[in-house]
């Protein structure tokens, strides 16, 4: 069911902002890209992600009913930083309260648009509210806690005849103040929607994130990656999938790599492809994208 609310003090200060028609660039916000907030499974996941690293923390906790939001779920997050940047840039007034319909946010994260696609979405928006957040990301000097949902409330709306109207919802402030930043959002390539792995999707905004359009690139070793991505996954489950991403170059617009060396953890290499260097240079530490453990 929705997760419909009545309208109190909070939602009436919202000025409604419409979804914007037509086509247009996806857009991903950076912190969400670059730390674990969401569950990388099909299933449904109960257990918290807990991560902590160079200062930054980030506790993500779901309810028995609906489980931790997924990395599917997030295509919504992305829509609606998409529907905020564009109309930032057109000169028009945003809000944290959004309308649309369910055919604008599915047929933009390249979803169906069939009854059970649209109760998958539902689906996703519960899961989205009913997620729990506590990070100190770009908080003030002390490192405090914010702790939020992913949306603060969503109702589907309908006229006084009850035709349907479509949806609406609230994003909050932490999620909101990042997208509003032109620095904190990244434009994604399309075809992250049709990439169907939890781990692959979470590793497409990863490399996006950090290897950009550098023409070095961008390395991290797997221990590294394997604590970044809050995945419940054995290691040597996880690697193996990295090394089978590497194989098939599964990352679109990036070149990518495995190096081993002698006594350390493999490495992910990875390169923009308007710049990818040699092969060799890539390898030259050592191993192969397919080399087994």
């Amino acid at each position: 069911m929705s997760a419909s609310i009545s309208p109190g003090p909070s939602r009436e200060q919202l000025e409604l902002f419409r979804a914007l028609p037509g086509a247009m660039a996806p857009r991903d916000a950076q912190d969400l890209m670059a730390w674990p907030f969401f569950s990388l499974a099909k299933s449904r996941r109960i257990q918290p992600i807990d991560f902590e690293a160079g200062g930054v923390k980030v506790r993500v906790e779901g309810t028995v009913e609906h489980g931790l939001a997924t990395i599917w779920d997030a295509d919504v997050l992305i829509w609606a930083a998409s529907q905020i940047v564009e109309a930032r840039d057109a000169g028009i007034r945003t809000s944290r309260l959004m309308q649309a319909t369910p055919y604008q946010i599915l047929t933009f994260i390249g979803r169906g648009t069939s009854l059970r696609d649209y109760l998958r979405l539902k689906a996703a928006l519960d899961r989205l509210q009913s997620t729990s957040i506590a990070t100190t990301i770009r908080q003030a000097p002390g490192r405090r806690m914010h702790r939020f949902s992913w949306i603060n409330e969503w109702k589907e709306c309908a006229d006084r005849l009850g035709r349907p109207q479509g949806i609406e919802l609230i994003l909050p402030d932490w999620f909101y103040a990042g997208v509003i930043e032109e620095a904190l959002v990244l434009t994604i390539d399309p075809a992250y929607f049709g990439l169907s792995g939890g781990i692959e999707r979470w590793l497409y905004r990863l490399v996006r994130k950090h290897g950009g359009r550098q023409r070095a690139g961008w390395q991290f070793d797997f221990r590294h990656l394997y604590a970044k991505s809050g995945s419940m996954a054995r290691f040597s489950d996880f690697a193996l999938d990295i090394r089978r991403i590497a194989i098939r170059q599964g990352v679109p617009g990036y070149r990518l790599a495995v190096t081993r060396a002698t006594g350390r953890s493999d490495t992910l290499h990875f390169h923009p492809l308007s710049y990818s260097v040699p092969e060799a240079a890539l390898f030259a530490v050592g191993g192969s994208a397919g080399e087994k453990q």
